[in-house]
């Protein structure tokens, strides 16, 4: 699939929220959504305090990249020294014209973005950003994750809607996603479906519910 053809694939919210034709669903929520993975995907993973030099942070979904800033945001206003890794899968990536545009809905994100923007234009998978080394593995994370040789300290688990994206929530994958967690390490997401909860639980972590972002009652986090 071309980068145009995926980028038709695409809904525009209120001419500012990318959504999802394939799935239905939006890439991020309705509610700011860069405060929703403040408080989902860095708060639920205790970040940015335990952010250290080598930090390896693993994400399922990277969509319009918005996790990955908010993460570059919080570490550099940390002040410490040192480098984080953020690898993600994402099985139908974005053409660089639409996530600029996704974007412009959090100029705080967005301020910092040109560089991930002209590596992503340039098709580059692989780049570094100030404070930040970062992998985006394409395809299927049925298929990628099986076969990735790293292991995290914290997973972003941002899937499309258990509902609309059930394939990215099995029991399979989440066992994968353990398999590939350091010990002690921790992930959040931002559902409270049972049965994800069930799958996480039945992987080997601990879980847990929170209070959720916006209209969302509840959120998800666990740790190994």
């Amino acid at each position: 699939m071309t980068a145009n053809e995926q980028s038709t694939g695409l809904d525009w919210k209120d001419g500012t929220i990318p959504v999802s034709r394939r799935f239905d669903d939006p890439y991020f929520s309705l509610a700011d959504g860069l405060a929703e993975t403040r408080h989902v995907f860095l708060a639920g993973n205790g970040l940015p305090d335990r952010l250290s030099d080598g930090f390896h942070i693993a994400e399922l979904g990277f969509g319009t990249g918005l996790n990955m800033l908010a993460t570059q945001i919080a570490w550099a206003a940390t002040g410490r020294p040192g480098t984080l890794h953020f690898t993600s899968f994402e099985a139908f990536p974005l053409p660089a014209t639409d996530i600029d545009r996704a974007l412009q809905a959090f100029p705080e994100a967005r301020a910092v973005a040109d560089p991930f923007l002209a590596a992503w234009g340039r098709g580059q998978r692989r780049f570094t950003l100030p404070g930040l080394t970062v992998e985006v593995i394409e395809g299927d994370a049925r298929a990628t994750l099986p076969l990735w040789q790293g292991r995290a300290d914290a997973w972003f688990l941002d899937g499309f809607s258990p509902a609309k994206n059930p394939e990215l929530w099995s029991t399979d994958l989440m066992e994968m996603v353990f398999a590939h967690t350091l010990p002690g390490g921790s992930f959040a997401t931002y559902t409270a479906a049972g049965h994800v909860r069930r799958a996480l639980a039945d992987a080997g972590f601990t879980v847990q519910r929170h209070p959720g972002h916006g209209r969302k009652r509840h959120m998800t986090a666990g740790w190994k």
